[in-house]
C-alpha cells in the first residue's frame, strides 16, 4: 500500500499538472462517481487544488466538489500528454481526468467517491484520522495519546492505525523501530514516552526528508531511503531485507506476516525482544 509520502508526491504532481485547469474530459468506470457527474458534470469545472490527507489523495474542483481516492495495496495514479501511451492497460483506468494540457489517470483505484464541502468535513474516514505527520504542525502530544488509546496488539500495529497517526505505512514501520532499537512486538504499555516521541519525530523527519524536491534521500522514483546510503542496494536498513545480514550489527534480519497481511522486519539482536512476540502467520 503507498505510504503517506507516495500520496503527498502524487498529490503534488497533480496539483502542478492540473492546478488551475479546466476539466475537459471526465470519464469514470465507478458507477458512483458516474451518478454525481451525471448530476453534476464535472467537465468544465477548474481544478483548484490537489492535496493529500494521510494516504487520501483530494482533488478540490470549483462549484464545490472534491474527488477523494484511497489506492489501497495497488493503485496509482499516472499523467500523461495527450496522445501519449499510457503505461498501463486501458481496461484498469477507474478516472480519466483530462485538460488541454495534460491527462490525469487513475489505475486500478476502486475506492474513490466525489464529496460536497460539507461531506468531505463530516467523512467518517477522513474526520477520524490522527495527525497527519507530512502537515505543517502536527500535533505528535495528540498522536501519542492516540496510540496509547488504539487498543493495538502491538507497537508495530499501533504505528500503523491511521486513527492514530496519518502517513505511517509498512517501511516506515520497521525502519523507524529499528533505528529505535525496539522490538516490533513490544505491547505499546511498554513503550515509554520518550520512545514513542522518538518514533513520532523520527517518522517525521524520514516522511519529510523523501518529499523533499532537493534530497538525496529519494530518487526519481520516489524510493525510500532510510540509511543515508546513495547505493540503492542499501538504502533501507530491514523491510524486504529478510535472512539477510544487519547492515549494524551483521545478525540475520527476520520477518513474521502480521494478520492484515503486511510483513513486519526487524534484527532480533538489535532490537532484542523482553516479551515473547505475539504468533503471526508465517
Amino acid at each position: 500500500m503507498p505510504e503517506g509520502d507516495t500520496i503527498f508526491r502524487t498529490a503534488r504532481t497533480l496539483h502542478r499538472a492540473l492546478g488551475g485547469q479546466a476539466v475537459a474530459r471526465f470519464e469514470t468506470q465507478l458507477s458512483g462517481l458516474a451518478v454525481v457527474d451525471r448530476r453534476s458534470a464535472i467537465a468544465g469545472r477548474i481544478v483548484e487544488q490537489v492535496g493529500a490527507r494521510g494516504k487520501h489523495l483530494l482533488i478540490t474542483f470549483s462549484g464545490g466538489l472534491v474527488l477523494r481516492t484511497h489506492m489501497r495495496m495497488h493503485g496509482s495514479w499516472h499523467i500523461y500528454r495527450p496522445g501519449e501511451r499510457w503505461r498501463a492497460p486501458a481496461r484498469d483506468a477507474r478516472i480519466v481526468i483530462g485538460t488541454a494540457a495534460w491527462v490525469a489517470v487513475a489505475f486500478a483505484v476502486n475506492d474513490a467517491e466525489l464529496l460536497t464541502a460539507d461531506e468531505l468535513i463530516l467523512h467518517p474516514r477522513l474526520s477520524s484520522l490522527g495527525p497527519d505527520l507530512l502537515s505543517t504542525d502536527p500535533d505528535l502530544d495528540d498522536a501519542r495519546a492516540r496510540i496509547r488509546s488504539s487498543g493495538s496488539r502491538h507497537i508495530a500495529e499501533a504505528l500503523l492505525a491511521q486513527r492514530a497517526v496519518a502517513g505511517l505505512g509498512n517501511v516506515y514501520k520497521s525502519e523507524i523501530l529499528f533505528m529505535a532499537g525496539l522490538h516490533p512486538f513490544t505491547a505499546v504499555s511498554d513503550v515509554p514516552d520518550e520512545t514513542l516521541n522518538a518514533l513520532l519525530h523520527r517518522g517525521r523527519d524520514l516522511l519529510r526528508l523523501n518529499v523533499a524536491e532537493t534530497s538525496i534521500s529519494a530518487t526519481r522514483t520516489g524510493a525510500r531511503r532510510t540509511t543515508g546510503s546513495l547505493n540503492p542496494e542499501a538504502s533501507l536498513w530491514v523491510y524486504g531485507r529478510t535472512g539477510k545480514p544487519c547492515r549494524k550489527c551483521g545478525s540475520t534480519i527476520a520477518s513474521q506476516n502480521e494478520t492484515d497481511g503486511r510483513r513486519t522486519y526487524w534484527c532480533p539482536a538489535c532490537q532484542p525482544a523482553h516479551r515473547r512476540p505475539i504468533p503471526g502467520r508465517g
